[in-house]
This record gives C-alpha cells, structure tokens and sequence, in this order.
C-alpha cells in the first residue's frame, strides 16, 4: 500500500485499518531488536554476555569500552525507537495532534508501536531473546510521539542527568526519569484541561506508566544492589584505582593485587 492511501484509510474514519494494526507494531519489533551493543561490542572482540552486568545495553557497553561507546550505542538505540513511531504517527495521522485530537484506537495503534520497539530491544531474537532494559529505546520512542509525550520525554533526559549528577548511578537516574514521564503527562493534562484532559490522555498515559514500570522490573537487579550499597557509580573505579573491566587488563591486574600469577587469578 502507497503510504499516502494508508494515511488516508487510517484517518478516513478516524481509526486504523487493521493492515497498519498488524503491519506498524511488527515492523517496529524488528527494528527495536537490532542488536546495537551486541554488534559494536563484537567489532571489539568482545562478548558482552561474559562482561560487566552481562547486559546488552549502551551502560554495560560504556564500562567495557569506553564512554564514547556508550553514547554511540545510545544514540542508535534511540533511533530504533524514533523512527518506527515517527514513521507510524505520520500514517496514523497523529503526528502534531494533541491527546485528544485522534481517536482512542489510534493512539494505542501508535502506543502499540512505541511499545513494539521497545519489546524488540528487550527481546532481541538475534541474540536469543536478551536484550537492554529499554531505556535508550524508550526515550526515542517517547520523543518521538509529538507533541503529547516528546516534553515529557525531553524532561526525563534532564531529570536523567540532575540524578546522575547527584547519585552517580546511572541506574537510578534511568529508573527516576522512566517514572517520570507518566507524572509530567498527568501534570500537562491537568494543566491544559483538567480531569476532560486526563480523559484524552488515558492512553497516554497507561502506555507511559507501564514503560516505567517496565523499566523499573528490568532494573530490578540493579535495585537490589543499590539496596546493598554495591551498585557501581559513575567514575567510582578511577577514584579508588581499581583494575580496569577490559577482559585484556583485568586477569593481571586482579593478579598483582592479590600477590598471584596471572594464571592463578580469576576471570572477570
């Protein structure tokens, strides 16, 4: 189908065809699951199932790499989530609307594909169903959906970077700023219309709650280490001199430390 006469069925009566119903969620789960940090890890040599927290997302790919890999794996991650949804807003006809300027079915059409895309980088099939925890993803996805939900997701960024700031803990900050574009949602409806506002943005705002949410349980080891006080911080190692993560530095230095050959020492 021509992009346009797909427009045009979607807005025609106001709800998707059930073409776009199938087609826009499926096409963005394969997009979300192309395995960024799997990928740049591997031109590297290096395997990140057997590093750090084993996680397949741009933070574990940072202290393994390096920062500059890090923001790199963010930002195409980020796309993943961008582009579906953009691409999915502009057939829907959503794209510039407010939350009650489409119907219902058509906010969680798009909705359904935000939420797709993240589902993918979760759940990548090339790498056995693992993934990251959505974050980066998420945030693009978000953005994405203009205008009702790219403030929202603009403002997590910042709250993102003043925990960040404060705590060191990347996990948190992703954590805290997940949780808080459900609230900004809440608090923007209210503002521009009180409680008919609200009403529009249910959708909205259930979607945007249970990707927090989502995000929170993908994290739910992260929690439990930040409850233990074992959770690392952002620039915590250079601080206190300890060996770096990269497989090729790690085994002699955890030697020297410990008075052993190299041989002797464990693997990271």
């Amino acid at each position: 189908m021509d992009p346009s006469q797909a427009s045009s069925a979607a807005t025609a009566s106001g709800d998707p065809t059930p073409l776009l119903w199938a087609a826009l969620p499926v096409a963005a789960y394969l997009v979300g699951s192309f395995p960024t940090a799997h990928l740049l890890a591997r031109s590297r040599g290096v395997d990140l199932s057997t590093v750090g927290s084993k996680n397949y997302g741009a933070t574990n790919l940072g202290r393994t790499l390096g920062r500059s890999w890090g923001i790199l794996c963010f930002a195409i991650d980020a796309l993943k989530g961008a582009l579906p949804v953009l691409v999915a807003g502009w057939l829907l006809g959503a794209l510039g609307a407010k939350a009650g300027g489409v119907s219902t079915a058509t906010a969680w059409c798009w909705l359904a594909t935000a939420l797709a895309a993240i589902l993918g980088h979760t759940l990548s099939p090339w790498i056995k169903f693992k993934g990251g925890k959505g974050v980066a993803t998420g945030f693009g996805a978000l953005a994405a959906m203009w205008p009702v939900l790219t403030l929202p997701a603009v403002l997590a960024i910042v709250l993102w970077g003043a925990v960040l700031a404060v705590f060191r803990i990347i996990s948190l900050a992703s954590m805290v700023a997940a949780m808080s574009v459900p609230c900004s949602v809440l608090v923007a409806a209210l503002a521009a219309n009180g409680l008919a506002g609200v009403r529009a943005a249910t959708p909205f705002l259930i979607a945007s709650g249970a990707i927090g949410l989502f995000v929170v349980w993908k994290h739910r080891a992260n929690i439990a280490r930040i409850r233990a006080g074992v959770e690392p911080k952002v620039g915590q190692k250079k601080e206190q001199g300890k060996p770096s993560t990269s497989p090729s530095a790690s085994a002699p230095a955890a030697a020297a430390a410990n008075g052993t050959q190299p041989d002797q020492a464990s693997s990271p």
